[in-house]
């Protein structure tokens, strides 16, 4: 089933090419707000779905073109992203030690909406294509056996990026969490409707070209064992989203008209816009390609990124 928000944060189901109300189906749900009504029918789907399957089969959809689609999880508890959670197609030689980070939940946009680059110092400003997991109930230490019975469902996810802020060593929280640095859908996709999670292909473009292209199947860490380690650091609720790394080798500058093209396969594409109000610039290269270019290359590390050209901040 794939769901969404719509519109005014209607919950709805995707059925083609259209998109059925349930809303009132689970409006019974205990809830202030929407984020609080999806977060809580994730935790009950059990005992809805099947209220939801017949509101669905004897509904009548409207077209997807027709409505706006909102970020389809909208007040997760907290956002856990992997890092370095790639052996960057072959070229590590192992992986890295397994890590993550927090992103703000403030951060998060929704398809046709757009990423705001911020006046301020970065190096460059990048967009990492992830495919997230969405957990669909209460999650404590729980074992790598036990962890995929506690994922939802999947969605398409941007970690934004705003690298290189001074002071150096004080850069995951500035970098990370910046409004509009959290794009993420266009739905949320149940776990059932996806064989198997670690073997799906990822796709981003920018402006039409494919910059970022692999597989779920290259990461060092598996889904669940991701979810197995952040559990016995901290309790995972339904609704949470574990955002699962990228390939390094295909980041690129995001600038100011971009538009952004997130596909992961059976996750539906996500597209978003990028607008930078002082239209800085850098030449279009991914970090492999700078990789390929310096002189000394480290195998499995993609550091290399392309210098500011033109604009505020520019060396």
């Amino acid at each position: 089933m794939k769901l969404c928000f719509f519109n005014d944060f209607r919950i709805g189901v995707v059925k083609g090419d259209s998109v059925v109300d349930v809303t009132s189906t689970v409006s019974d749900i205990p809830h202030v707000e929407p984020g609080d009504l999806m977060n809580g029918l994730i935790g009950k789907f059990d005992q809805y779905r099947s209220k939801i399957e017949q509101a669905v089969s004897s509904g009548t959809g409207v077209a997807l073109s027709s409505v706006k689609i909102r970020p389809p999880v909208t007040k997760p508890a907290t956002i856990d992203c992997m890092a370095v959670n790639y052996m960057e197609d072959g070229t590590r030689s192992a992986p890295a030690p397994i890590n993550a980070f927090h992103k703000s939940p403030s951060a998060i946009i929704g398809d046709g909406d757009t990423m705001v680059l911020p006046d301020a110092p970065a190096t460059i400003f990048e967009g990492e294509a992830e495919m997230a997991v969405i957990i669909g109930k209460r999650c404590s230490n729980v074992s790598e056996a036990e962890a995929m019975d506690y994922v939802f469902g999947y969605t398409n996810f941007i970690d934004g990026s705003a690298r290189g802020l001074p002071p150096a060593g004080n850069v995951f929280f500035q970098m990370k969490s910046r409004d509009t640095f959290a794009p993420i859908g266009p739905y949320l996709v149940t776990k059932d409707e996806i064989k198997d999670p670690q073997k799906l292909q990822i796709t981003l473009k920018n402006n039409g070209q494919v910059m970022q292209t692999f597989n779920t199947d290259d990461m060092g860490h598996k889904i669940a064992k991701c979810i197995s380690w952040l559990s016995a650091i901290h309790t995972l609720v339904p609704g949470d989203i574990v955002a699962t790394g990228t390939n390094h080798r295909g980041l690129n500058p995001f600038m100011d008209g971009d538009k952004v093209e997130l596909e992961t396969e059976g996750l539906g594409r996500l597209t978003f816009h990028v607008k930078d109000d002082l239209k800085r610039t850098w030449a279009r290269k991914t970090r492999l390609q700078m990789h390929e270019e310096v002189n000394e290359k480290t195998a499995g590390l993609y550091p290399d990124i392309t210098p500011q050209l033109t604009g505020k901040y520019a060396k």
